[in-house]
């Protein structure tokens, strides 16, 4: 009992993840990458306000190695998003396995320099920053706060669709 009701909470974490990661992708993240007349003015305010109180210098003013990354999210996983909400909502899907790998290891991928950026970066010194970022160590680390769930979740749903047999495909053999 307590193996299944520890997947099934991993599951549910997964399905929570993958469903609250549709509005933020569409109303936060998209704004690096597609026209400002999509967004209203509100979620505009939002933007600039998370970037300004957070320090956030890829949302403030988005390098052009940044932007790819925001293409891929806008291309590839948005449409991944609501099917793994709803393999992880019922559960046992194990047609997820493959794409999660996937979206797993390119998610981690794209993290890895950001989080190097925000940790060994010199703000006051790089000029494609203009001077904006995090300039204490405690506000790098609030900074790394909000973007280290997008690394560790995605190792852990790594881990998960390698190690557990409920998402391993059994192959069958013929008989001679």
């Amino acid at each position: 009992m307590g193996v299944l009701s520890a997947r099934r909470g991993l599951e549910w974490l997964l399905c929570f993840y993958f469903l609250s990661h549709i509005p933020i992708t569409l109303f936060i993240d998209l704004q690096v990458v597609l026209p400002r007349e999509l967004y209203p003015a509100e979620l505009r305010n939002l933007l600039q306000w998370y970037a300004k109180e957070f320090k956030d210098p890829l949302l403030q003013d988005p390098p052009m190695w940044f932007k790819p990354f925001v293409f891929c999210e806008l291309v590839f996983q948005l449409p991944f998003f609501p099917f793994a909400t709803y393999a992880f909502f019922k559960g046992g899907c194990k047609w997820i396995r493959i794409p999660a790998i996937i979206y797993s290891v390119h998610t981690m991928t794209t993290l890895i320099p950001i989080l190097s950026m925000l940790l060994f970066e010199d703000f006051s010194k790089a000029s494609g920053f203009k001077g904006q970022g995090p300039k204490t160590f405690h506000e790098r680390l609030t900074l790394v706060s909000v973007y280290v769930p997008y690394f560790l979740i995605p190792l852990m749903l790594l881990l998960f669709m390698l190690r557990s047999p409920h998402y391993k495909y059994e192959e069958k053999r013929k008989k001679k």
